[in-house]
């Protein structure tokens, strides 16, 4: 099978996880934390399920899944080890041009979940295209020792600047080459060591006199205070 890497937008979406056990629960957090509208269909929980149901974080159809449940969804995970249930999924969803992924089974879906390393807005996704689940773990750890939370702060500032230099008008040419610079200068290594004259520098250079992490609405960051 072949596969192209892409983020999908689920925010305020509907999504269902089949299935009640640990690899369910793996699956329901990403959605949560990715804003999804997420249902589980089981007729028993984990613990940590049971909780988020109980919060109103999930919603909960307390039965085996039944032909129909997922209509309307933007996205399927099979969480299940019934290899019954599994091709009945992928198929039902494949027919309604519905996403869907099978834990452990990756040729019955259409998409795979990678391993992911996530700095903030920065996600790095690992993925052997299913030939081994257990390896992309591992290079998922490797990847967790090289990025820091340094690259999320930095892709704060980037974010910031892009709309500080929108706001002003500066011819799109203009502005990209100064995003540019900046997101290839020394900006991520002054933010990891925590030199924040290092990195005012760094903005003033790109961004214009004046403008520091204050300007950027950025105090808070490094430690910094209105």
């Amino acid at each position: 099978m072949g596969y192209i890497p892409i983020f999908l937008d689920v925010t305020g979406r509907e999504c269902v996880v089949v299935g009640g056990g640990e690899v369910a629960v793996r699956k329901v957090e990403s959605l949560l934390e990715a804003g999804a509208r997420v249902t589980v269909v089981s007729p028993r929980l984990s613990p940590p399920l049971e909780a988020l149901v109980a919060r109103g974080r999930v919603a909960h159809i307390a039965r085996n899944y039944e032909r129909g449940d997922i209509r309307g969804c933007a996205l399927v995970q099979a969480a299940t080890d019934d290899p019954k249930l599994q091709r009945e999924l992928a198929a039902e969803a494949r027919a309604l041009g519905i996403p869907v992924n099978v834990a452990d089974v990756p040729e019955l879906g259409t998409f795979i979940a990678p391993a992911v390393v996530k700095r903030g807005a920065l996600q790095i996704a690992i993925s052997t295209g299913g030939a081994s689940p257990a390896f992309a773990a591992r290079m998922r750890r490797t990847l967790e020792d090289q990025f820091g939370n340094e690259y999320a702060l930095t892709l704060e500032v980037l974010h910031a600047a892009r709309r500080r230099l929108r706001a002003e008008e500066i011819d799109p040419a203009e502005r990209m080459r100064r995003l540019k610079d900046l997101a290839n200068s020394a900006l991520v290594d002054a933010i990891a060591s925590g030199d924040v004259a290092a990195v005012e520098r760094i903005l003033a250079t790109h961004l214009g006199d004046g403008v520091d992490l204050a300007a950027l609405g950025l105090s808070h960051a490094m430690g910094l205070r209105d």
